[in-house]
């Protein structure tokens, strides 16, 4: 690899889903492409793999755009542990049945992430991750490798064995897993499968909810940390650019036009999901469920204004609220005064399932569960009505900020 020392080589990543050193990065995509290559020896490949490896081959432009993507990826000196199409495939499929070990110093939370992390931000790879059909036949292979992290068999990990062990005391220093529900007496203490260890809950009393009867008090839906606030939102803005302002219409879609239109003037908070937080969504404010949708979209794509420094898609936490797989909920505040709020949930690479627990019509209470993230990165918005909030308690800059309790304090309604 080149020994470029710029921010390319030691890119920043938010909340510790891939490493920040490159040559970590690197030597983990070798290693993983050596495994899969002596799978593919005896193991047929997955069907889901199978049919996005014809898409890519059988449509001339997506073919010319992933080659082209890794090429270039390869000509400013990464290591890929792939050079073709081919060969990613092959590396996928490997995936298919890869459940993460933990890593004290070289956590690689999104692997698959990790693999395309390079081709994403090449000049080809822009249009790559954007078109509708290859993203839909990610959605699939996604889908097929999150069967597997919600069975049995992606249990390997969950033991207390060092270095690999998500129980053993390294891995406990960071997830803190006593204020979880599990058991170290059972087998895998209790959890059925990777995803259900992914979304573990808190025990009861772990997060209190911030003065849950006033309802001027508004407190985090996630345990996630400030990533930004912005005021006088638009319906349609320049999402693409690299200030990446918030555009209504594209986050809730022109389908719902009229929702978004009321949200034209108001705020927006957003808050990023480390790798190691609880990953559960939380009802902000107390009211009755409105709107409650899921939406498909990309899961690679970079906002190219970003550049090469782009920090993968950590530095695109805005453009995905427009592009990406996301879900929305919509609660009326039982307090007129707050009227609507649009809690938006993002997921951003590899599986990131997002999964809506909270259906229209449903009331909820300040502090109740409305869904949450399988497997994969995750980002919140939070959308307000103009003049609705008086103040957040978070402020600005939010380099290094600590996560947000879940139901913790984050707003104030005037």
């Amino acid at each position: 690899m080149a020994d470029n020392r710029d921010s390319t080589t030691e890119r920043r990543r938010l909340g510790d889903w891939l490493p920040s050193n490159e040559a970590h990065l690197a030597k983990y995509r070798t290693d993983l492409a050596e495994k899969a290559r002596a799978r593919a020896a005896h193991a047929p490949r997955t069907t889901a793999v199978e049919a996005l490896a014809a898409l890519v081959n059988g449509d001339p432009v997506l073919r010319m755009d992933m080659t082209r993507a890794i090429e270039q990826a390869l000509n400013e000196g990464y290591v890929l542990g792939y050079s073709s199409i081919d060969e990613l495939m092959v590396i996928v499929d490997y995936m298919m049945t890869y459940a993460p070990p933990f890593s004290e110093s070289s956590l690689i939370h999104c692997p698959l992430n990790a693999v395309l992390d390079w081709p994403m931000c090449m000049p080809s790879g822009y249009a790559l991750f954007r078109d509708p059909a290859l993203n839909a036949q990610l959605k699939k292979v996604l889908n097929c490798w999150c069967a597997f992290l919600s069975g049995p068999h992606s249990r390997e990990h969950l033991t207390t064995s060092a270095p690999n062990g998500w129980f053993s005391s390294e891995a406990d220093e960071k997830i803190n897993l006593s204020q979880f529900v599990c058991d170290p007496e059972k087998a895998h203490w209790g959890f059925a499968s990777w995803n259900d260890f992914f979304t573990r809950r808190f025990r009861e009393g772990a997060r209190p909810v911030a003065e849950p009867h006033d309802s001027k008090i508004i407190v985090s839906a996630c345990e996630a940390a400030p990533y930004n606030i912005q005021t006088d939102v638009k319906l349609c803005d320049t999402f693409w650019i690299k200030a990446q302002p918030y555009s209504l219409l594209d986050m809730f879609t022109e389908k719902e036009r009229e929702l978004a239109q009321r949200f034209v003037g108001g705020s927006v908070y957003q808050s990023f999901l480390s790798a190691f937080n609880y990953h559960r969504w939380h009802a902000p404010v107390s009211g009755v469920i409105r709107k409650a949708y899921a939406l498909d979209g990309t899961y690679y794509s970079d906002a190219d204004a970003q550049g090469r420094d782009a920090g993968g898609l950590n530095d695109s936490q805005g453009y995905i609220t427009a592009v990406a797989a996301r879900a929305v909920i919509v609660i009326e505040s039982d307090d007129p005064a707050i009227g609507q709020v649009g809690c938006v949930f993002v997921g951003m690479a590899d599986v990131s399932s997002c999964m809506i627990e909270a259906l229209p019509g449903q009331r909820v209470k300040k502090g109740d569960e409305i869904g949450f993230f399988q497997y994969g990165g995750s980002t919140c918005c939070l959308v307000f009505e103009p003049g609705v909030i008086r103040g957040f308690v978070p402020r600005p800059p939010f380099d290094h900020a600590p996560p947000v309790k879940v139901n913790a304090h984050i707003a104030t309604a005037a």
